[in-house]
């Protein structure tokens, strides 16, 4: 089992972690602060620095999977091509530092906080989700149109009131009781220990609502003014039934 030091803070560049196995897909740590590819965000990259101050490029992060295909609690560190001289030097029990192309990870922090600003702004389920360090977007299920100036005005106004974001949880109890609470169709959130991991973007200055609660693994700014100026930079009818919103980062 890997313990995943990213899910109370996002905030972690780097830690020490113990090479645990070594296989085709990659390496696994007992630890790491490298987020893996799941709920549509996508996997880490950065580097395992040895002992002797080599850097072995990790291009992916990935769930290891069981036999019949499902996640385990293991995290996979993908090498980057080429690397065969420094894995052969990485043995079980080893020591090594892992840390992240920081740059990548906080404008997927960014971008993904702003998604669920985008959940705020167009109240309607998501069936489709897709976040990059260059992009990201909601499939929302909905007939109407959406408007990019009324989203974009909305972000701003968002962003600029300085949210605090934070990380909590419910019961699965207390996730039965509020279904409303899951804005995703496809992507349940996983169940089993009792408790699911939540992110919380405080109400507006006079609102009792919170902008933002819903069960999300993903990492997270810990305030929207961190997002910075996100736009919409396209909206796509997909179907009958879908409307695509694209975000991105201002030039």
């Amino acid at each position: 089992m890997t313990q995943d030091l990213f899910r109370q803070d996002a905030t972690l560049p780097e830690c020490r972690a113990t090479v645990t196995a070594l296989s085709e897909a990659g390496v696994v740590l007992d630890r790491t602060v490298f987020y893996p590819l799941g709920g549509g965000q996508a996997g880490d990259s950065g580097w395992l620095v040895l002992a002797d101050g080599s850097e072995l490029l990790i291009a992916d992060t990935r769930k290891v999977k069981d036999e019949q295909g499902q996640p385990t609690a293991d995290i996979v560190h993908v090498p980057a091509p080429g690397q065969e001289a420094l894995l052969a030097q990485l043995q079980r029990g080893q020591g090594v530092t892992a840390r992240l192309d920081w740059a990548r990870r906080h404008r997927l922090m960014r971008f993904h906080t702003s998604t669920h600003l985008l959940c705020h702004l167009v109240a309607q389920p998501v069936n489709g989700c897709s976040i990059t360090a260059d992009a990201a977007r909601l499939d929302f299920h909905m007939t109407e149109p959406l408007d990019k100036d009324v989203l974009n005005a909305g972000l701003a106004r968002l962003v600029a009131a300085a949210l605090p974001v934070t990380v909590g949880a419910v019961s699965d109890a207390e996730l039965d009781a509020n279904p409303a609470l899951v804005k995703s169709m496809s992507v349940q959130p996983p169940r089993g220990s009792g408790q699911v991991r939540t992110i919380h973007i405080a109400a507006l200055p006079g609102s009792d609502l919170a902008v933002d609660l819903q069960p999300c693994g993903g990492t997270h700014v810990a305030n929207t003014a961190e997002i910075g100026a996100v736009v919409v930079t396209k909206i796509e009818k997909k179907s009958a039934q879908s409307r695509r919103v694209v975000l991105g980062f201002a030039a």
